[in-house]
């Protein structure tokens, strides 16, 4: 491995660094220091943030300044504020032995008369948000003619924001020779692109794989029913004393809520979003960067140009709609060299994003289990015992109050004092997960490559699942404790027992439901549930719908030998009945891919919902008797 000094890297410049701790070149320094020393070309460097890109583009371009030309000579483009001022900070500590070097950053929220003055005074690297940089351009208080070097840092994600057009406004200002850098974790096809009209033959250099995900970072998901997913959340951070880390959220309500949810609950959080002023959101960062804070709940666009080092956990509290955002997300952990954890609490409608994650980034998303109260109660004890052993004792400052204490607690012996001591955190979590239930939804798929156990059993028509206990599960119609539900949605609408589950959950509120057997056919389902939790099912079922095809259930009067159980024997006439009363006038009329299942019947007089058409399947079968 070669030495910063082996690469090209100045004495004063070097001075500097080793007193910031650096000792040998990262990956990403090794290979793009020297080419931006010696080499005509452009650049392309992907590499996941955290790897020391500041490092790479800073050093070289602080010492290829002319300091005696007190002009602009190279300029730094950044997404947000806080990179702004991130990136700037690191050149000032890079050059702290070149007093003649000024360094600005430009950005919105700050006085912009402040920094025209400083631009006037003269300085050598402008450092800037896009935004500002414009409005200084358009003032006239800035000039760019002399800029040799242009740097995009974070080039993927100004793309995201929408900084293209301002990126062109500016790009138009600056000299046609000039070298260019763009800096970015993930390669998407806007970023070829603007490689090919802005750059000249850019040499690229990949750090890792090219969209791949951090190599020091462990993805792993716990899949949830949708309304479980802050009760793991819980049980994540209480499995993990000492969990210093981001939650990301998809909206700024969601966002807000959780971080709530968190405080209230006695956790040390708070949100980052778009909805919070300048000052409230420096205030934030401020105690996350000073690790007051423990959880930060954010969205992507705030968490922007967060530069914390030691985050232990990412979690994605919802996965985002855009793969390179979640290689964003999990890239804030795991930096320099250390070792991060990036959690997807996910339910089983997510499965198939979770999939084009793990192909995008070349990464393997292992499952685990949401953390039993047991399990947490002992992590808990070992962290406190740990706090104990390793805490620092004042000695002098106690010496004066030891002999009150020792006196009131004389009586108690070592072990009784360290059961109490342990205690007053063990009740604490005793009365918390007191009868706490199971979370996860049952699954034989550890890897996320095979279906749900639930899912396998539907496809044979005689699936069980639902949030039951053992004993549940092998219950069947006979039961006399049971009752069959009849429900107009089947695997022909693409629902399956998870979904089932998950419609039960978001819609009965006031306490789970325990499901018995569960039939699926192709144009509607059968379930069981217990007889004192049928009306309650129906009636909260009358409100719902899935995917826009509104609901329809009712308590099906049948015999006990029905649906899947008996397949192909004749029904009975009051079953019959039953088919007909409910799937007619039951809401808008379905359109179904599977034109094959059903058949019209007649339309009602206008101005009435037109009726639901009976499945063929019952009619072939009576037309078929009735010849018979």
């Amino acid at each position: 491995m070669k030495t910063f000094e082996e690469l090209g890297v100045r004495e004063d410049l070097l001075k500097a660094i080793a007193e910031l701790g650096f000792e040998a070149p990262m990956p990403v320094q090794e290979k793009v220091i020297p080419h931006l020393l010696n080499g005509d070309t452009d650049v392309v460097a992907l590499a996941q943030t955290g790897t020391g890109k500041t490092a790479a583009f800073g050093l070289p371009v602080i010492q290829r300044i002319d300091v005696k030309k007190r002009c602009p000579q190279a300029l730094i483009l950044s997404p947000t504020r806080e990179l702004c001022l991130q990136i700037g900070s690191d050149l000032a500590d890079f050059s702290k032995y070149i007093p003649e070097l000024k360094v600005l950053p430009v950005y919105g929220g700050s006085s912009i008369e402040s920094q025209i003055r400083t631009l006037r005074q003269g300085v050598q690297i402008i450092v800037a948000t896009p935004g500002r940089l414009i409005d200084l351009i358009n003032r006239r208080t800035v000039s760019l003619e002399n800029v040799h070097t242009v740097i995009l840092d974070e080039a993927d994600e100004m793309l995201n924001m929408g900084f293209l057009d301002s990126i062109d406004d500016i790009l138009s200002h600056v000299p046609e020779n000039r070298k260019m850098l763009f800096f970015s974790a993930t390669m998407p096809a806007e970023i070829a692109k603007i490689s090919k009209k802005y750059m000249h033959n850019p040499e690229e250099f990949v750090i890792g794989t090219k969209n791949e995900g951090a190599a020091n970072v462990k993805h792993i998901y716990f899949m949830v029913q949708a309304r479980d997913k802050y009760l793991a959340l819980k049980r994540i951070a209480d499995n993990n004393p000492s969990i210093y880390g981001i939650i990301f959220c998809r909206t700024r309500r969601e966002t807000q809520e959780i971080a709530d949810k968190l405080i209230e609950d006695g956790y040390n959080a708070d949100s980052l979003h778009g909805e919070l002023s300048q000052a409230q959101r420096d205030t934030v960062m401020k105690k996350f960067r000073e690790r007051n804070l423990q959880l930060l709940v954010a969205t992507d666009v705030a968490a922007r140009g967060l530069d914390v080092n030691d985050l232990t956990h990412v979690i994605n509290y919802g996965l985002p709609d855009d793969i390179a955002t979640y290689t964003h997300r999990s890239g804030r952990t795991g930096r320099a060299g250390k070792t991060g954890v990036s959690v997807a609490i996910i339910h089983s409608r997510e499965k198939s994003r979770l999939k084009d994650i793990e192909r995008k980034i070349s990464k393997q998303f292992e499952h685990k289990e949401v953390p039993t109260p047991q399990h947490i109660i002992e992590k808990q004890l070992y962290s406190l015992a740990d706090r104990i052993e390793k805490v620092k004792v004042n000695e002098e400052e106690i010496a004066k109050y030891l002999p009150g204490v020792m006196k009131k607690l004389e009586w108690l012996s070592g072990e009784d004092l360290l059961k109490r001591v342990l205690s007053l955190e063990f009740n604490r979590l005793i009365d918390y997960y007191k009868d706490a239930p199971v979370l996860d939804i049952i699954s034989n798929d550890s890897r996320g490559d095979k279906r749900n156990k639930s899912d396998r059993n539907s496809d044979r028509g005689g699936d069980r699942g639902g949030d039951r206990s053992l004993e549940d599960k092998d219950r069947r119609t006979a039961d006399k404790g049971y009752e069959r539900i009849f429900i107009n949605l089947g695997k022909s609408d693409g629902f399956f027992a998870p979904n089932l589950i998950e419609l039960l959950n978001k819609n009965i509120h006031g306490g789970r439901v325990d499901l018995g057997r569960i039939d699926l056919l192709s144009g509607y389902s059968l379930f069981d549930v217990r007889k004192s939790d049928a009306s309650k099912v129906i009636s909260a079922l009358k409100q719902a719908d899935f995917y826009g095809k509104r609901i329809y259930s009712e308590i099906a009067e049948a015999d006990k030998n029905y649906a899947a159980e008996n397949k192909g024997k004749r029904r009975s006439t009051r079953n019959e009945d039953m088919r007909k009363k409910a799937t007619s006038g039951a809401g808008d009329r379905r359109k179904s891919s599977r034109r094959d299942d059903f058949k019209e019947r007649d339309r009602k007089p206008r101005g009435e919902k037109p009726a639901y058409g009976n499945y063929e399947s019952f009619n072939n079968k009576k037309n078929k008797k009735g010849k018979e």
